[in-house]
């Protein structure tokens, strides 16, 4: 029922659970635990990618019980339809972006006596340190690698083959697609284009469904048995839980809570060999994110671009922009070959691509306003299909002195002409 808090999933295992023989075929049960797992990621990624009203009474009460854990009372509700629509209710209240971060200001002494929104990062970070050492010390993989690259597979199937254990890949099927696709793909790009950059970390911004990453992590692993029970943190674990099923993000400040509505409209797309289900913001002509105030972003690919970039780019616009991807971005838009002709540009040689057959290379002088320092641009044709199935031109940027094509597709991958003419199929 819309309002009631739903049933916290973090409870012991009952004892018929915990009696239970031991699985015959270890390898299928396996199989069927992450199975289950890629299940529940999926509606875990529905719930953060959510454009469906906030549901305000339980996001109200999961914040109020987060304030008194710190012995703070509860505090006045504010909503508003959009982050952007945040920053003048905290100006008017007294509380800008930067002024509850710790990062501003040298901490007071005492705990107890620092900014509420700090204390409550304190006790969110606690919580996930306390969450994070009851999963196996096996099933942690190496910091910004990819799970499965660790163990030399790439699929489920053949890791449980090669006798990996399910924890350790569980990883792979839940954290780490929810992590890219909610926190690198959307709430990244999103939160550069509402916020300003002044805010940068010291906003103390929470993120409400967009934090779903890694309660979704710990969900899910008490689900398929991968953990053992959170004990006395189920009841702070379900607040977090209950915030990032019912809103979008919020800012906690002392006597004042300002809460954010969720999207109304979210357009993403599958990324390229997405294994479990990733996705990044991307719509090619209109806003990717879009709320009831009228608030928008726009994101191609997964990058956060201006409007123009969408609606009206040009060579002008393009040599005027300093920032490297949203050039990149704004040319793929407009489409290499018309922002070739329009800002002509010297073809040096064209060949074709030995490391994509059917494909060519072509090589072009580059203005200095373009890339920023002398060089050449290599305009090539992705050699992996993309999740529509059709294949990116795109430039790449090599030294001025080449005059081959071939070997400056060679240097891109750090191989010699020769080497790179003798490649069977690049991607």
């Amino acid at each position: 029922m819309r309002g009631e808090s739903p049933r916290s999933p973090f409870r012991s295992p009952s004892r018929s659970a915990r009696s239970r023989p031991p699985q015959s075929d270890p390898l299928g049960a396996s199989r069927r635990r992450l199975s289950r797992a890629g299940v529940l990621r999926e509606e875990w990624l529905a719930r953060g990618l959510s454009t469906e009203p906030a549901d305000r009474p339980v996001a109200e009460a999961a914040v109020a019980r987060l304030y008194h854990l710190l012995g703070a009372p509860e505090p006045e509700f504010h909503w508003v339809p959009s982050p952007a629509a945040a920053l003048p209710v905290l100006r008017e209240a007294g509380h800008d972006f930067g002024a509850a971060g710790p990062e501003t200001v040298a901490p007071p002494a005492r705990h107890t006596d620092w900014p509420l929104a700090a204390r409550l990062a304190s006790l969110a970070s606690e919580l996930r340190d306390r969450m994070d050492a009851r999963v196996a010390r096996r099933a942690r993989p190496s910091v910004g690698i990819p799970l499965l690259e660790t163990v030399g597979s790439r699929s489920v199937d053949e890791a449980l083959e090669r006798g990996v254990p399910w924890e350790v890949i569980l990883r792979s099927v839940v954290h780490d697609p929810l992590r890219r696709t909610l926190v690198d793909a959307v709430r990244a790009p999103l939160r550069a284009a509402l916020l300003p950059p002044a805010a940068g970390a010291a906003s103390m911004t929470w993120f409400g469904q967009h934090d779903a990453y890694w309660v979704a992590d710990h969900d899910i692993r008490a689900r398929v048995g991968a953990s053992a029970p959170p004990g006395r943190d189920a009841a702070p674990l379900g607040l977090w839980t209950d915030l990032a099923r019912s809103a979008g993000w919020w800012w906690p400040r002392d006597r004042l809570c300002v809460l954010s509505e969720r999207p109304s409209a979210v357009h993403t797309e599958p990324l390229r060999d997405d294994a479990h289900g990733e996705r990044r913001l991307h719509r090619p002509d209109g806003p990717a994110v879009e709320y009831a105030d009228g608030t928008r972003g726009y994101a191609l690919h997964g990058t956060h671009v201006p409007e123009w970039v969408v609606h009206d780019p040009s060579v002008e616009r393009i040599h005027a922009e300093p920032n490297v991807e949203i050039r990149r971005s704004a040319i793929e838009r407009l489409g290499w070959d018309t922002y070739i002709r329009q800002a002509g540009l010297r073809r040096v040689g064209r060949a074709p691509d030995p490391g994509n057959p059917g494909g060519l290379l072509d090589l072009y002088d580059a203005p200095r306003r373009l890339l920023g320092r002398p060089a050449r641009l290599l305009l090539v044709v992705n050699g992996s299909a993309e999740a529509d199935g059709g294949r990116r031109r795109y430039g790449l940027t090599v030294p001025d002195h080449f005059d081959d094509p071939v070997a400056a597709a060679g240097w891109t991958y750090g191989l010699a002409p020769e080497q790179y003419a003798r490649l069977v199929r690049r991607t």
